[in-house]
């Protein structure tokens, strides 16, 4: 008797062979998405930071009175996120302002070429409120949802308009995170927004102090007089950087300089502060509103550490 499959039967090996293929194509995809680390990314509306830092520290909302570290803010919301999401990469910071004709001011245009940063620009109406700011926040986090870019989402904001946003995100399976800068009476978030996240955080004066200072009064450290001064230039502030960096590691050891390594190129918040409070005082002058010398101290402090490791 012959061993042939009658025509039009389905040959059993062929079958089995794809079934065969097709499992570890699938062990092949598991695999991959099992190593694959999570994303999440930062959006940052501007106008409410401002608000509620100033007033909080400052005592007022407006722009004019004080200045803020808007670079080492970032880098300490970054710090606080990575420690959150420890398994997990960000994928970038959004930071949503409003802006005359959207065209960036000085400020603006600094904190654009910050690495990992992507500044969007809302409109400025004659009494200076934004325009446009909670539709683009609303897009940027909807789309990104929607393509699985991100599995979680930090919102800081406060405004009862960002509730779309949430939902929007969360339909899409993203898990959306709402911090806030606390509010001397009552609350400067919205209660719709604080009933739909997933989780709520809110940063408080001894977290915010480090990056108000106001216009008026100068930077004052440990209660010396005022810092004053012509600006020094990159090279020396960057050298100032190195200097720190050699007493740091001196004092800490190699240790603490491997934990810090992975992190690069941002600095734990504690550290950043530290290290810009020992350059002012070298350089008895603020770096408060010189956000590329305070970038230049930390290239300097960082070429300083991994030179040495």
């Amino acid at each position: 008797m012959s061993d042939a499959m009658p025509p039009g039967q389905p040959d059993l090996a062929s079958i089995a062979a794809g079934i065969e293929r097709t499992n570890e194509l699938l062990q092949r995809v598991l695999a991959e998405v099992a190593t694959t680390p999570s994303t999440h990314a930062i959006f940052v509306d501007a106008g409410y930071v401002y608000a509620a830092a100033g007033r909080l520290v400052a005592g007022t909302e407006d722009r004019r009175a004080f200045e803020l570290d808007a670079e080492g803010l970032i880098e300490a919301f970054i710090d606080k996120a990575r420690t959150i999401f420890p398994d997990s990469r960000l994928l970038r910071v959004y930071w949503f302002d409003g802006a005359r004709r959207r065209i960036h001011t000085p400020e603006q245009q600094s904190i654009a070429e910050l690495p990992d940063v992507k500044v969007r620009l809302g409109n400025l109406n004659a009494n200076n409120q934004q325009k446009g700011v909670d539709s683009l926040i609303r897009s940027d986090l909807e789309s990104l949802a929607r393509h699985r870019a991100i599995g979680d989402a930090v919102l800081i904001g406060g405004d009862e308009d960002l509730v779309s946003a949430v939902e929007a995100a969360q339909g899409y399976g993203a898990r959306v995170h709402l911090w806030g800068i606390e509010a001397l009476e009552g609350r400067n978030q919205a209660e719709p927004l604080l009933w739909e996240v997933d989780s709520q955080r809110t940063f408080d004066l001894d977290f915010c102090k480090p990056y108000v200072t106001r216009r008026a009064a100068g930077y004052e450290p440990n209660g010396d007089a005022p810092l004053c001064g012509p600006a020094p230039t990159r090279d020396e502030v960057r050298f100032v950087g190195a200097q720190i960096a050699a007493q740091w590691l001196s004092s800490r050891g190699r240790d603490t300089l491997a934990e810090l390594l992975p992190g690069h190129p941002y600095l734990p918040g504690s550290v950043d502060q530290e290290l810009l409070i020992d350059a002012e005082g070298l350089l008895r002058l603020s770096l408060r509103a010189h956000a590329d010398l305070r970038r230049a101290l930390r290239d300097g402090f960082w070429e300083h550490l991994q030179a040495q490791y």
